[in-house]
């Protein structure tokens, strides 16, 4: 079988954002994940490109004009003028106020976008975002360190040209954001194993979140317990996935690929590996579908670098050491410098074989009820959002792949259906 075409996504920027002091989310990590990636000389084996940024239009696509005005005008310089809507659009303490938001904003939702677009035309079997996945964001609020929801921007631009699209999420923490937007479509199933109970952030992925009206049953959830390992992770992950597949045979993958499921995560309670943790990349690779990838949550900066560069190998089907290469972050990895240190914990596996079975069964059983995988009539494909042309000489100073450089243009607004996005009659679902 020949090796998959790898798209990779980076803005040299991206990583230079910092929420503030003490605040678990570290864009830096950004670049720890890119110098291993560059070190181990994994850039060679796939198209890297230097993303299109997104802009307020392409942010509408989901968002409210309103909310992504504010998140365009709001500043901590003038952050006292915005005292009301602060509480009306969920920013403050989960979700500050810092320099260069939505440019931060920009990048890693263009990058997403990007991504979606190249699948489309079949520029990639698999694009890489590490940058996006920010999945709890919604129609009007940012939640939970997530201010534009570049999954769903992007999710909706897959389905130009695919009817069906599979999203699976193995963050943490439950893909809120995403299942919202498409809960009354059959045109996306979501899938999120996380953990669940005990006011674990954000209290939403019972199993009984199954959708509703036209998206019912296109819902799944694995809720999980604390102290999940890798054996018992890949009891439930890889039968759901497969029984997903089965049921709703999609025709191109969206993979959330959130670290703070690893053991030791600073905001996690679980106990993957990274071996574990790459084995879903993996499985769903071997799908064989086009394919997004993105990063998501992931809080032990060090152990987000590792684990998402493993897997950048593992979409490219490459061997490399467990020996760090030498490179500038190096001392970020001390003191064993490898790239997979033992990060287990001590904490008791709460998931009982008969607990997992309950559940698989459960959804197995549910699945049954969908008659067959929806289909859709496009008459016309919608224009992209971006295009793909190549109409200008490379600039030298970018590790692009020499013969494929972008033209980004800025998107015109006609794909912003104004008279639907704003008058909130749908509570942020999303009809497609």
């Amino acid at each position: 079988m020949s090796k998959s075409t790898v798209a990779y996504f980076y803005d040299q920027d991206v990583g230079n954002f910092h929420y503030g002091q003490g605040h678990p989310m570290k864009p830096y990590r950004i670049t720890l994940t890119h110098g291993l990636v560059l070190h181990y000389g994994l850039y060679k084996k796939m198209k890297v490109y230097r993303p299109y940024r997104a802009t307020f239009h392409d942010m509408c696509r989901f968002h409210s004009e309103e909310y992504v005005d504010f998140l365009r005008r709001i500043s901590p310089q003038n952050v006292q003028e915005f005292t009301k809507c602060l509480s009306m659009f969920n920013v403050g303490e989960d979700c500050p106020v810092f320099d260069g938001m939505f440019d931060f904003c920009s990048m890693y939702t263009g990058a997403s976008l990007e991504g979606a677009v190249k699948l489309n035309n079949e520029h990639c079997d698999i694009a890489v975002n590490w940058s996006g996945g920010l999945h709890h964001a919604k129609k009007y609020e940012a939640s939970g360190f997530c201010y534009v929801n570049d999954i769903v921007i992007s999710i909706l631009e897959l389905l130009k040209y695919h009817p069906r699209v599979l999203y699976i999420d193995i963050d943490i923490h439950h893909g809120d954001g995403v299942q919202e937007a498409f809960y009354l479509t059959d045109r996306v199933m979501t899938v999120s194993f996380h953990k669940y109970g005990n006011f674990f952030f954000p209290g939403t992925g019972d199993m009984y979140e199954w959708g509703s009206e036209s998206g019912r049953y296109y819902s799944v959830n694995v809720p999980l317990k604390e102290g999940i390992d890798d054996q018992t992770y890949m009891q439930i992950f890889k039968p759901v996935i497969q029984t997903v597949v089965e049921f709703y045979q999609p025709t191109c993958v969206v993979l959330q690929c959130g670290a703070d499921s690893l053991g030791s995560d600073r905001l996690g309670c679980f106990n993957l590996s990274i071996k574990g943790h790459g084995e879903c990349v993996k499985f769903v690779k071997d799908l064989g579908l086009p394919m997004l990838v993105l990063g998501g949550g992931g809080y032990t900066k060090k152990n987000v670098a590792r684990c998402w560069t493993h897997e950048t190998a593992v979409l490219l089907d490459e061997q490399i050491s467990s020996e760090l290469p030498f490179c500038e972050y190096l001392e970020y990895f001390a003191p064993d410098f490898s790239l997979h240190p033992d990060i287990s914990t001590k904490q008791e596996n709460l998931n009982t074989k008969q607990y997992l079975d309950s559940i698989r069964l459960t959804i197995h059983d549910t699945l049954k009820n969908l008659i067959h995988a929806p289909s859709v009539q496009i008459q016309d494909v919608p224009p992209d959002l971006l295009s793909l042309e190549n109409t200008e000489e490379p600039d030298p100073d970018v590790r692009n792949h020499t013969d494929e450089v972008d033209k980004r243009v800025e998107p015109a607004n006609e794909f912003y259906d104004g008279d639907k996005d704003n008058d909130k009659e749908n509570d942020g679902f999303i009809e497609v």
